[in-house]
């Protein structure tokens, strides 16, 4: 039984897509384990870490900021609540929507899972100098700025 892990052509894997999708997928699979060792999601730190950020806001604006649809924000807001991470309440300017505010323990929450963020970071830029760690934030951040619109 071989071992060994498996090959692309080499034509695929000089390329920058490949390589992007393939790191991409590797950093997502590390943070997903570290999110889940506090039985949360990526989801969850955005919106804690948003509202650790710039303070309470409105189910429609947190979703906005943090990239994340509609549905899922109010899925997340809900589990976030049962946790006791969130509260909402009616919005005193349009009682028609709700602000969503971090307790304590959400705020304490946003922490550890920055702290994993950190963690998830050094293990996956490990191989790389602080210098190259801060070019390629650069140049990820230029590439992503461009294809957004930003």
């Amino acid at each position: 039984m071989d071992n060994a892990a498996p090959q692309s052509p080499a034509g695929l894997s000089t390329t920058a897509t490949w390589l992007l999708n393939q790191s991409a997928s590797h950093a997502a699979r590390l943070l997903s384990e570290g999110f889940a060792a506090h039985d949360l999601r990526g989801y969850h730190y955005r919106l804690l870490a948003t509202l650790a950020e710039d303070g309470p806001a409105s189910q429609a604006d947190l979703g906005r900021r943090c990239g994340i649809d509609r549905s899922d924000v109010v899925a997340a807001i809900n589990d976030l609540a049962g946790r006791g991470l969130v509260v909402r309440a009616p919005d005193p300017a349009d009682r028609r929507r709700n602000v969503v505010s971090a307790t304590d323990a959400g705020a304490d929450e946003a922490r550890r899972m920055g702290a994993t963020l950190e963690r998830v970071q050094a293990d996956l830029l490990a191989p790389l100098s602080a210098t190259e760690r801060e070019q390629l934030t650069r140049l990820l951040t230029r590439l992503l700025r461009h294809h957004s619109g930003h």
